[in-house]
């Protein structure tokens, strides 16, 4: 049977690339994000090779989440996978030289925007006691670097969400994959650093990043692995990278 898959933050990087490596396996896609215009253009492309339907809101309103999700006509309303992608880095200062926005921003959006996208998803899934959740922490969610306390506080969240879902789920059949990536090459930094360019740029100098199609792989291996499997945890590094904070360089 076809299968249903919803992405958040799918105008770009991870999300984008995800929605391309479900196409291509012939999963129905809902395409979520903030950009409709992008959305519009998505829908359109990837429409010539499965179902698509789209909603444009901020995962940070659970207002706006909770009536797009419910708007969704019965024929969509299954289902089968949802990743949750939608998050943001803003800031690389001291924790005391933070700015509370930036602070805000990201707990919104990573921690908050991630239950309120589960908790207008899960009960489909236990109603059908059938599902994968796919979440996307990050390699800061497990280590803790300089500069980046809040952000990867916001990911370690994340990390102990995932392992809570997963207490709480699978006794309804649901699985749960916790996804956490290196140093992958999109605009993350480009947001971190709020629009400096050159700034961001000189993040992936010198070695050879992890690809938005890298993790999308990941993903699709996690969701196609038989029934009796589930891939709890994934970390990928860059070749090049140690840790979150360590990086080859030539």
């Amino acid at each position: 049977m076809k299968r249903i898959a919803l992405i958040t933050g799918a105008t770009s990087g991870i999300g984008k690339a995800t929605a391309e490596s479900f196409a291509n396996a012939g999963i129905d896609l809902i395409l979520c994000g903030r950009r409709r215009e992008v959305l519009d253009e998505l829908k359109e492309y990837f429409s010539e090779k499965v179902r698509v339907t789209i909603l444009a809101f901020d995962v940070r309103n659970q207002t706006d989440v909770a009536k797009a999700i419910e708007s969704l006509p019965e024929e969509w309303k299954n289902i089968d996978i949802l990743v949750n992608n939608a998050g943001n880095a803003h800031g690389l200062e001291p924790i005391q030289d933070g700015n509370i926005a930036d602070w805000d921003a990201m707990i919104d959006g990573n921690v908050k925007g991630l239950l309120y996208v589960s908790k207008a998803v899960m009960p489909i899934m236990v109603a059908r006691e059938k599902g994968h959740i796919i979440n996307l922490s990050s390699v800061a969610g497990k280590y803790t670097y300089p500069n980046g306390a809040v952000y990867c506080a916001s990911k370690s969240a994340v990390e102990a969400i995932s392992e809570g879902m997963r207490h709480d789920l699978t006794k309804y059949g649901i699985k749960i994959t916790n996804i956490a990536p290196g140093a992958v090459e999109t605009d993350f930094s480009l947001v971190r650093f709020k629009g400096d360019s050159e700034r961001a740029k000189k993040v992936y100098e010198g070695f050879d990043p992890i690809q938005p199609e890298d993790v999308a792989d990941a993903i699709l291996y996690a969701i196609n692995t038989p029934d009796r499997v589930t891939i709890a945890d994934i970390v990928l590094y860059a070749k090049a990278q140690a840790a979150p904070t360590m990086i080859h360089r030539k």
